[in-house]
């Protein structure tokens, strides 16, 4: 039988044995693991964590490097809510330095140096930004200083900055820096750093580190209730989703770290819940970085938030909105009033506005905000609180992104405080993760590496910079099957050996956890990805044992699930927008 530390399995290779392959294997040994934790007088989990986020994928790392036996399941795939459709940014947060949360800011800030410097250099970098003055006089020296004070809080973190200073510009050097902005649109600006990140790559890389320590991982299963003994929760029964088996799972201490499912998660434990969180959405457009010129992004004011430009490779983001969302949570759907919204306030500043011709892809994601007194989710707290509702469940909710590992260590000190042998403190913060570790001594061999491999260098600093230092892996694929260094069809950015790694190494189960989250093609590409699926169903099938007619059904889904977000687009609100997109299933069960 396959072990957790041995994840050779259906549709595993000799290499998969390394530490922190969430190969198919893997999945099915860390079932196997937890299904029989504390049965036959054997030992209980120390710790369970649902929800496969950046919190809960960073709590089962924080527990897994304390020596704790700790198991993760996701009831979707890794990443496949929040934290997967963020703006994709690092950073402390200029609004709420304005809002004087000097504390949330401080402690964002200090993340990304850590993430930037150690924790994930290959997938965490600086990005210039500038925030555009509007106002003679009077606007610079107070932008200025509260950005001063912004430099001036990272330096004092303890940590590496990561990013360079600011600089003040004119109107002349902000128009060299953005070409394409009116003549007449500002009076000069402040160029800033910030950083950005592939937000679901990093979260697969956070469990693929945790299994590397130990943590049994699992996606596609479902909590579906939680055990009790008294008062007292003392595992929970799940359901996997793919194969609709039912099966108890038992640990000392269960920690819920579910997001904006954070209520209903609770709700199947207690009425009493000391948490309630709020969803708010904010939606994102992706444009060709061609249809204007700049070589930096923006911060733009708007009524209700702040519009960042993000350069994204070949691409920019322009994004988010920031509105009450009260339906479907797994598919939040953006509106055409959504999109309008967006491009008629990045227009305001373009020489030549953006059209829907212009627009390759969208995508919508949830906040989970503490809720408040306060109706605007604007204004609801992007603090993170943990609580104790009942003896064994700790529940973590709220916080953003950024500060992930703050959140994932306080929820772990909560729950190892109810422990009887404790656990040592976190240590998280010296912990690379998987293609972090000499990644750059990687990225300064590029060139021997392309030459090595046969694949031009653009190729090989495309790898890197989302698998790090475990790129050599992607290119050994290439180099048994020459056929897998050809890019996937619509899709030029990406190879086909990265969707056979995604399956073997990534934990991918299915056409658009490829398309969506292991790479972005569903965002990135004009057909949103319809014309690469089938061929990441054919390679993907054999990996995962699938018959030809699951492949077909894969195919199928994809396409509808495309369809279904294009027409939800073009309807006018949330409600006709959540309707149309909910008509397609979630996931396609594994069965013929």
């Amino acid at each position: 039988m396959a072990t957790p530390n041995d994840p050779r399995g259906a549709g595993g290779r000799a290499d998969d044995a390394t530490p922190g392959t969430l190969s198919p294997g893997f999945r099915a040994a860390s079932l196997d693991a937890m299904r029989h934790a504390g049965a036959d007088g054997g030992p209980e989990l120390d710790l369970l964590i649902v929800g496969g986020g950046i919190v809960g994928a960073g709590a089962a790392l924080d527990a897994a490097t304390r020596g704790l036996r700790v198991g993760i399941v996701e009831a979707r795939d890794w990443a496949s809510g929040t934290s997967s459709r963020s703006s994709k940014l690092i950073h402390g947060g200029l609004r709420y330095l304005e809002m004087l949360d000097f504390g949330l800011v401080r402690e964002a800030l200090q993340e990304r140096g850590l993430l930037i410097d150690r924790i994930a250099p290959h997938l965490v970098r600086p990005v210039p930004f500038l925030y555009p003055l509007t106002k003679r006089f009077v606007e610079r020296p107070y932008v200025g200083a509260g950005i001063a004070l912004y430099d001036g809080m990272s330096l004092a973190s303890g940590h590496s900055r990561g990013v360079p200073f600011h600089k003040h510009l004119s109107r002349r050097g902000t128009l060299r820096s953005a070409p394409s902005l009116k003549d007449d649109a500002f009076v000069g600006s402040i160029r800033y750093y910030d950083a950005q990140v592939d937000d679901a790559r990093l979260v697969v890389d956070v469990v693929r580190t945790a299994a590397k320590y130990g943590a049994l991982a699992a996606n596609r299963v479902k909590v579906v209730d939680f055990l009790r003994e008294g008062e007292r929760v003392v595992g929970a029964r799940m359901q996997d989703q793919e194969s609709g088996e039912r099966f108890d799972v038992r640990a000392k201490q269960v920690v819920n770290a579910t997001g904006v499912w954070t209520d209903e998660t609770q709700d199947l434990v207690t009425d009493r819940g000391q948490l309630k969180v709020r969803a708010s959405k904010g939606i994102h457009l992706v444009v060709p970085r061609d249809r204007f010129q700049s070589t930096v992004g923006m911060i733009l004011r708007t009524e209700t938030s702040v519009l960042f430009v993000i350069p994204w490779g070949r691409h920019w983001i322009i994004g988010t909105t920031d509105t009450e969302w009260t339906l479907d949570k797994a598919h939040p759907a953006a509106s055409s009033r959504d999109i309008d919204y967006v491009l008629e306030r990045v227009n305001r500043v373009l020489k030549r506005p953006l059209t829907r011709e212009d627009v390759e892809g969208v995508y919508a994601g949830l906040r989970p905000l503490l809720a408040g007194e306060n109706d605007s989710t604007a204004k609801l707290s992007r603090e993170h609180v943990v609580a104790h509702p009942v003896p064994g469940l700790v529940v973590v909710a709220g916080g953003k992104y950024t500060t992930y590992r703050v959140m994932a260590r306080d929820a772990i000190d909560e729950a190892v405080r109810s422990m009887d042998e404790g656990a040592p403190a976190s240590c998280t913060d010296t912990i690379p993760l998987l293609g972090a570790e000499g990644y750059q001594a990687a990225w300064n061999s590029r060139h021997r590496m392309a030459r090595a491999a046969g694949v031009h260098v653009a190729r090989v600093e495309h790898l890197l910079h989302r698998f790090g230092s475990l790129t050599g892996h992607v290119l050994e694929l290439i180099a048994a099957d020459p056929d897998l260094g050809r890019p996937l069809p619509g899709a030029d950015d990406y190879l086909a050996a990265e969707v056979v790694y995604a399956t073997t190494h990534e934990g991918a189960r299915h056409i658009h956890d490829v398309l969506t989250r292991r790479t972005r093609i569903s965002i990135e590409s004009w057909d949103r990805g319809v014309a690469a699926a089938p061929e990441v169903a054919r390679l993907m099938a054999p990996l995962l044992g699938w018959s030809d007619a699951q492949a077909e059904r894969e195919v199928r889904h994809y396409l509808a699930r495309v369809e279904a977000e294009r027409a939800s687009q073009e309807q006018p609100d949330d409600v006709s927008a959540d309707k149309t997109r909910t008509n397609v299933e979630d996931i396609v069960p594994v069965r013929d």
